[in-house]
């Protein structure tokens, strides 16, 4: 190829057209990472799980997006005192009869989270979608859900000793104790 037949002005906006590519790739990338950062920081184990769930952190990234983007449109709200107050009460009662029936109080202590979660404007569909939802905002506990659920599952199936429930009251409670948490926004408001 002769290149003394190339006209220069050609020359120049093609090497600054590829340039401007490889700047644009370049940021992209920059962005892609950053946003899988702010994910992985986000979501915590969560992350990871839907990484190896989905296989691909470009999937698992996208992925946990679009539940960012259901939940937001969700009026997810926080307990009112009285409402936090009935739910310890419901709990504490809970966990007292555990002592006596540790099958029942597990089975309750399900529908109870079930009840909070709806309470607090989650939406109620499969576990799977729940569990999905409940990691923007819980992501730390979501596997404490996920491993109490489990153990309930078990239980209906009668394959659920007396330690597995043991450990599943502890999972439940985890998740309660973050559900009825105060928020700051709530400490805030009542300040005012």
């Amino acid at each position: 190829m002769d290149f003394s037949r190339i006209n220069p002005t050609y020359f120049v906006i093609a090497v600054v057209f590829i340039a401007a590519l490889i700047v644009i790739a370049v940021i992209y990338s920059r962005n892609q990472r950053a946003a899988r950062a702010r994910l992985r920081q986000r979501f915590g184990p969560e992350y990871e799980r839907s990484v190896q769930e989905q296989g691909s952190e470009r999937r698992a990234a996208a992925q946990l997006t679009d539940r960012e983007e259901r939940v937001e449109k969700f009026n997810i709200r926080d307990l009112e005192p009285a409402e936090r107050e009935r739910f310890a009460n419901q709990w504490n009662a809970l966990q007292l009869r555990f002592v006596d029936s540790p099958r029942g109080a597990v089975a309750e202590a399900d529908d109870l989270i079930v009840l909070l979660m709806q309470t607090r404007g989650y939406p109620m569909s499969d576990f799977e979608q729940r569990a999905a939802d409940l990691s923007v905002h819980h992501p730390i506990v979501v596997n404490n859900y996920r491993t109490a659920h489990s153990i309930a599952l078990r239980l209906h199936g009668g394959d659920a000793g007396t330690e597995d429930l043991r450990k599943a009251m502890i999972h439940y409670r985890a998740l309660f104790d973050e559900m009825v948490r105060v928020t700051p926004t709530e400490e805030r408001r009542s300040a005012a």
